[in-house]
């Protein structure tokens, strides 16, 4: 079976060839940086994080793209409240948003292409339409772009023109020769960050900046363009109207899109305020357990975030860690290992079936789970050597295509802490009884791991490195 991805323009699943044998180019519409990135930032990361793994297992060589956002109108509001430079304020959340990518695992991309440094590139595009009569440069000093000019508009949403007209609703602009005209470039405005152009001082519109990345990074057409499925209309609409009107190709073979994040019903977004942030999920939980939380239901599904879906993903990873603790036994031939054998054997073609189909991590992951339960298995019979060995690290290499460290958590010092507070009072009371030989062991051994302990007439307190 060859791989196949559900293709949003077609609503349908189409089997997938790239463009180029072996090669695989994808551009991923990243966030608007003006605040903290939340986790429904880190589902899409995670989404197409495990694309990109999957089609690097499969042996493709991927370009992937993901962009920042850091020209936009929220950007120079938050900057005006917070009496900051918008460029300097974009900067700083983009740094924080690249740090948590990679505590969430998600591998670095190719290339992180901002607004602010394709200012060129998107001068050039814009004139490129202007040239072919899609833009024009209105009274009022900005540049739009006909959306009537595209006789294809709304193919990716299923929206006609004329239906767009009679029931938006959209604020009159004389400039405008249609009010369904999107801004490719603004006027500048005092305050706001600007550049030269052919037009006067200004900045770039919203949906023209990752149309002029794409081509910049990519080519005139890509393999596969993603995002969340709140941009499907307008964004990716009119990243299809701008490039396809420049160039006269199909843009993107396929367009991918991930369901919302759900937090009580409702989609989580910064508009709405109802933010569980990336740094504080990570706070409380493993990054393992976002992946978890996005791999146990279809990508393009909304995902349900609430306690009970937290404690059922948290029982989910420690099923599949209880599968790595090390065998107590030694056989290596018998029934349970003839069982185990043929699990691992299989267990890649079962993977590959699955993630196949559309990138089905939850079928993939019930392949993980019968390792988990024939691993177990083994190691309650006695299996020891090669073939448990073998169970684990096929479990270890099919769970890192998903991207699960599977690391064993660390114990914090509030972990510690009792345990350390009860070897202080053992110290005590042989120092009491002058086993000054036993005392001085635990003090050494609590200094092996890092822990100082500090002797004064009140007691002895206790600090640990770094």
């Amino acid at each position: 079976m060859a791989l196949a991805i559900y293709n949003t323009l077609t609503r349908q699943t189409e089997p997938f060839t790239p463009l180029v044998a072996d090669h695989v180019s994808m551009y991923v519409c990243g966030p608007t940086v003006y605040s903290d990135a939340h986790i429904g930032h880190a589902m899409s990361a995670v989404v197409f994080d495990v694309v990109r793994r999957y089609l690097e297992w499969s042996g493709y060589t991927v370009r992937h793209v993901m962009n920042f956002t850091d020209v936009d109108d929220k950007i120079i509001r938050r900057a005006n409240e917070q009496g900051r430079d918008p460029m300097e304020l974009a900067e700083s959340y983009t740094l924080a948003f690249l740090d948590q990518l990679g505590q969430l695992n998600v591998l670095p991309a190719t290339a992180y292409p901002r607004v602010s440094t394709t200012i060129p590139q998107i001068i050039q595009f814009i004139e490129g339409l202007i040239a072919k009569d899609a833009a024009y440069h209105a009274s009022n000093g900005d540049v739009y772009f006909r959306v009537r000019a595209d006789e294809d508009y709304g193919k990716l949403s299923r929206r006609a023109v004329d239906d767009m007209r009679s029931g938006a609703r959209i604020a009159p602009d004389e400039a405008k020769d249609d009010p369904l005209d999107f801004a490719l470039w603004k006027s500048a405005k005092p305050g706001e960050p600007a550049w030269e152009s052919p037009w006067g001082q200004g900045r770039p519109g919203w949906h023209i900046e990752c149309s002029a990345m794409s081509l910049h990074e990519l080519a005139e057409q890509i393999d596969i363009h993603g995002g969340g499925n709140d941009l499907i209309f307008p964004h990716h609409e009119n990243e299809i109207a701008q490039t396809e009107s420049l160039t006269g190709k199909n843009f993107a073979q396929v367009w991918m899109h991930n369901g919302m994040l759900q937090l009580a019903g409702e989609k989580m977004s910064k508009s709405l305020g109802n933010l569980i942030t990336i740094d504080q999920f990570l706070s409380e939980h493993s990054a393992d357990i976002m992946r978890l939380l996005v791999l146990s239901g279809s990508y393009r599904a909304p995902l349900v975030y609430n306690d009970e879906v937290l404690a059922d993903t948290q029982r989910k990873l420690e099923r599949i860690m209880s599968a790595l603790k090390p065998a107590h036994g030694t056989a290596t031939n018998g029934p349970v290992v003839e069982t185990l054998n043929a699990i691992v054997a299989k267990a890649p073609a079962d993977f590959r079936a699955a993630m196949d189909s559309d990138f089905n991590s939850a079928a993939a992951l019930a392949v993980l789970f019968d390792l988990v339960r024939s691993i177990n298995a083994a190691r309650d019979a006695g299996v020891g050597g090669e073939p448990f060995a073998a169970g684990q690290a096929r479990l270890r290499e099919l769970a890192a295509v998903l991207g699960l460290r599977l690391e064993a958590p660390s114990a914090s010092k509030t972990d510690a802490a009792p345990f350390i507070e009860l070897l202080i009072e053992l110290r005590a009371e042989l120092r009491k009884a002058k086993q000054w030989a036993l005392s001085d062991l635990v003090r050494n051994r609590l200094s092996e791991l890092d822990v100082q302990l500090e002797d004064s007439p009140n007691g002895t307190t206790w600090t640990t490195k770094g």
